[in-house]
């Protein structure tokens, strides 16, 4: 053993060596070289605390970071190591030459016992200061303490188990909360329950440890110098606080289960490993006479928890009978023991011995080693001086020996975060797995190691192991990175060969179907990984190159759809008759191109499903660009296969509602051409109005004139206003479809008088029918005889005009009467004007002094003013200026003319003798006078009360306040 560490040590040195030649000339370093570095810091580093005690150390135990310490005969000192710069010193006040002889502290470090070599014990709370004695428990040298911590706190220990050197085992419960803190019994109760027993008789209890699992199971541990006794059974909920006399009483005529070894060195002692996040242990050491028994607890088990078990033997220079083991502590991965002079780290994977450390001799003898299992440090004293161990990286070796012992799995969680310590691992298991024939496993490992890609597909090729090649290819190219495109294109095109050579071999074999329809699944989804994608698309051209050196015409078309490359798949169908196929693909990816490309092929072969495709597709197609298919197909097919293009047509402008006038036109060319009565029905559905018509009015004219289509001709006529040409044309078709063309020109009588007179004149020169010219003069009330008569020949005789000459006085004298009535009303109305305006002129209204203009509120009768009927009284002035601005624009310059007049006659002439009258005589030819003028204004200002009339009116929906005023009137208010 000595040899193999010394080896390693020369190992060490010798990478530090070459790492530190290499930092010399500039050699980048490897990340290997570092990871190896990091081992030269010890899993278990140790640290001597600065402590030099005044007398000697007997007895240390720490729990939850508190630390509690005998020194001498009669003085405990306590250290909260959060604060150890703040210890507590505690005398026991013995007189008596009574010793420490162990200490218990509980989980929480707030329970202490001390055991005295006079068979007493002593109890300090970690709240107080002073010790009590426990006189229950005297007469009892007490050995082992387990510890409730379920039920324990820090005021109460709960129910406890306490083991003695005489082998009994009692059940205990200290509380410093009844009572008070002043109780001279701080010990509840205490009470045999059971005797552990050797084959020479009682034995002492060396060790006591109580554990909860599933269903409130209580599994009890108790161990003798030779012996470990289990002690199993349920506490039902809610008595847990009456203790565990039940679980013991199930023994009592029978001993428990146990486990017993033949050597022994006086004791034996226990330790457990609980994981940080776990509130019970997971694995056990027993340190006895024959090695230390080592495994794991597995509370699920119904009468032992002990799992795993096995036996380390010590190591080859631990002699039991000279130098035996003192203590122990378990770690995760390894248990120290505790000898007089040094401490060993065995692991308890292999039993190996990992890490030695020998103590001076100027430190004396070590005495004990505890572990706190809070913090995980591990504290090892003698009788003056008192050291620490940090377990650091623990579990930094143990990928290496699982990888040994073949536990990959187990391996590689313990390097996951070391990617060359992973590296190793992943090869080695590889390497296992190949050579335990297991290819496919070992593919999957080779291609998450940096091992060479070539070597490794020379192995399998050489094996001729090709779907396990294809393995490894397939996780290697898992493993790219986005960044390696060359890589990952050789990696993508090298298996694609691959997939269609072995699909090649299998299809020919009618034996090895389902291995083929599982390949070809396999490839299928290679072609669609979404991570392939974007190779497989820059890498296209060749994957179709390889799909067609070998033939795969499925699987080049599946590759297509894949790449969305649907215009190849069509073309493929279409180039091998299968036209279905093809418009699915079409119809299912809906794309437009595709239609517009494909679509003249299809239908010339299925018409009737391309037009139902196209009409699914709906408003998605531009029927612009199906015209030259349709036209195509049209000009090579007969009148029921041109119903589908007219059905497509009449889709896109009755569905649709398109306006485009190149489908409109292209459907009014098939209406002239197949359908002559749809023709005349879309026209009229169109409507008359040239601005809603989608429709070429003059290719339209044109169409119908060359097949024909007279009634369709006068309605495009009548559309484009083209009266007298649609009455021309109508009158070759029918009369009666001539009048309603005569009577559109509804604002213009005289072009309807014409047209009538058009028909009339065909009716009498080309029909010769006196009495269907008759009925045009009923027909028509713009025509009179004397209109017609000019068309009839000399010799019609007067007989057939009779009745319309007839009718025509009487419509001549109906007339003069209402004239002669309507010259009597105009005379009448007349007269009562004059009557009015006489009275109006005679009309007067009485102001009195009081009287206040309604505008500015002063006297009336200061200044020139009017009175209005409705009683309202205004200033000339205040009228003027409520009404000029709300004037029109021509009135109110008129009115500014008149003022400028006014004011002109009323200046001084310059002439002596000037008549007195000057203001009612005219001014000179041309000129008003001055009453003239002022009527003028007055007419203008005063037509209407500025309150009552139009003007208030129209003025409600002004502003108040104008708004180019606004802010200036805002700002006064201010």
């Amino acid at each position: 053993m000595a040899s193999i560490l010394d080896e390693y040590e020369d190992s060490l040195y010798r990478s530090a060596s070459v790492q530190q030649s290499r930092a010399s000339v500039g050699i980048p370093h490897s990340g290997y070289v570092n990871a190896r570095l990091e081992k030269e810091t010890p899993i278990f580093n140790k640290q001597r605390i600065d402590f030099a005690p005044p007398e000697k150390i007997n007895s240390l135990v720490v729990s939850s970071n508190q630390l509690c310490m005998s020194l001498g005969k009669d003085t405990l000192l306590r250290i909260d190591l959060g604060k150890p710069d703040e210890p507590n010193q505690v005398e026991l006040g013995r007189k008596d030459e009574a010793k420490v002889y162990k200490m218990f502290l509980d989980h929480t470090g707030s329970h202490l016992l001390i055991a005295l070599n006079t068979s007493e014990c002593l109890y300090l709370n970690r709240s107080v200061q002073k010790v009590r004695a426990l006189s229950r428990w005297k007469g009892h040298l007490i050995e082992s303490v387990g510890w409730n911590k379920f039920l324990g706190s820090e005021t109460n220990t709960g129910p406890i188990l306490v083991g003695t050197a005489q082998g009994q085992i009692y059940e205990a419960e200290i509380s410093v909360s009844e009572g008070g803190l002043f109780s001279t019994n701080p010990d509840q109760y205490f009470r045999q329950v059971y005797t552990l027993e050797e084959e020479s008789g009682p034995a002492p209890v060396c060790c006591l440890e109580i554990e909860r699992g599933l269903e409130g199971k209580f599994f009890i541990i108790a161990t003798t110098r030779k012996r470990l006794f289990q002690f199993v059974g349920k506490v039902p909920e809610g008595t847990e606080q009456q203790g565990f006399s039940s679980i013991f009483a199930l023994h009592a005529d029978h001993l428990p289960s146990f486990r017993e070894f033949p050597a022994s060195f006086g004791f034996s002692e226990i330790a457990f490993y609980t994981p940080k996040l776990r509130s019970n242990p997971r694995s056990f050491a027993w340190m006895m006479g024959n090695g230390v028994l080592y495994g794991t607890l597995d509370y699920s088990r119904p009468d032992s928890i002990l799992s795993d078990e096995r036996v380390w033997v010590y190591p080859s220079d631990i002699d039991i009978t000279v130098n035996k083991p003192i203590s122990i502590v378990l770690t995760q991965f390894h248990f120290l023991l505790l000898l007089p002079d040094r401490v060993k780290a065995v692991c308890t994977l292999n039993g190996q011995v990992v890490f030695q450390d020998l103590f001076l001799e100027k430190f004396g003898l070590l005495t004990r080693m505890i572990k706190d299992p809070t913090v995980q440090q591990i504290w090892i004293h003698t009788e003056k001086v008192v050291f620490r161990y940090h377990v650091q990286r623990e579990s930094r070796d143990v990928w290496k020996m699982y990888m040994n012992m073949n536990k990959f799995d187990l391996a590689k969680e313990y390097c996951k975060d070391r990617p060359e310590c992973l590296d190793i691992v992943l090869a080695k298991e590889a390497e296992h797995c190949f050579q335990n024939k297991r290819y496919l496993d070992s593919a999957k490992c080779y291609a998450l190691t940096q091992n060479y890609f070539e070597e490794i597909a020379l192995k399998f090729i050489e094996a001729k192991q090709e779907e396990a090649l294809m393995e490894f290819l397939i996780k290697k190219l898992s493993n790219l990175k986005p960044s390696e495109k060359t890589q990952t294109t050789l990696l993508t095109t090298w298996l694609t060969e691959l997939y269609l050579n072995w699909l090649g071999i299998l299809e020919g074999d009618p034996s090895q179907r389902n291995l083929y329809l599982d390949t070809r699944e396999k490839f299928r989804t290679f072609l669609s990984s979404p991570k392939n994608k974007d190779c497989l698309f820059n890498n296209r051209a060749s994957i179709y190159e390889l799909l067609a050196s070998h033939g795969d015409t499925e699987h080049m078309v599946y590759f297509a759809v894949i790449m969305q490359d649907y215009e190849r798949v069509v073309a493929h169908h279409c180039q091998h008759d299968e036209y279905d196929e093809a418009l699915n693909v079409l119809s299912r990816h809906r794309d437009e191109k595709l239609f517009y490309k494909f679509s003249p092929v299809l239908i010339q072969h299925i018409p009737k499903k391309v037009v139902d495709a196209w009409i699914s597709m709906g408003s998605r197609l531009d029927a612009r660009n199906l015209i030259p298919a349709l036209v195509n197909y049209s000009q090579s097919a007969s009148t029921q296969q041109i119903n589908e293009a007219i059905r497509y047509m009449e889709f896109c402008v009755y569905q649709l509602e398109e306006t485009q006038q190149a489908i409109h036109n292209y459907l009014l060319s098939l209406y002239a051409l197949c359908r002559p009565d749809s023709l005349l029905s879309y026209l009229e559905q169109a409507g008359t109005n040239p601005n809603r018509i989608h429709y070429d009015l003059k290719y339209a004219l044109r169409l119908c004139a060359e097949h024909g289509h007279h009634r369709a001709c006068v309605h495009i006529y009548k559309v484009m206003e083209l009266y007298e040409e649609a009455v021309d044309l109508a009158l070759q078709v029918d009369v009666d479809l001539a009048k309603s063309c005569a009577d559109l020109p509804e604002d213009d009588e005289e072009l309807r008088k014409k047209l009538w007179l058009k028909i009339a004149r065909h009716v009498v020169q080309e029909e010769k029918d006196v009495k269907k010219a008759m009925a045009c003069l009923s027909s028509c009330a713009l025509l009179k005889i004397e209109d017609v008569l000019p068309f009839f020949p000399d010799f019609v005789t007067i007989d057939h005009f009779k009745e319309a000459i007839c009718n025509s006085l009487e419509d001549y004298n109906k007339h003069i009467e209402e004239l002669k009535r309507e010259m009597e009303e105009a005379t009448q109305s007349a007269k009562r004007i004059r009557e009015d305006i006489q009275e109006m002129r005679n009309k007067y209204g009485s102001v009195e002094p009081q009287e206040k203009c309604a505008a500015c509120d002063f006297p009336l009768l200061n200044r020139p003013f009017y009175l209005f009927l409705c009683g309202h009284m205004f200033h000339y002035d205040c009228l003027l200026q409520a009404v000029f601005p709300n004037l029109p624009a021509y009135k109110q310059a008129k009115l500014e003319d008149l003022q400028k007049k006014l004011a002109a006659t009323s200046q001084p002439s310059k002439s002596h003798h000037r008549p007195k009258d000057a203001d009612t005589i005219s001014l000179g030819k041309g000129q008003q006078s001055r009453e003239q003028i002022k009527a003028d204004i007055d007419d203008i200002v005063a037509a209407e009360c500025v309150y009552c009339g139009e003007l208030m009116i129209r003025s409600i929906d002004k502003p108040f306040i104008d708004p180019q005023k606004y802010e200036e009137e805002m700002q006064s208010w201010l």
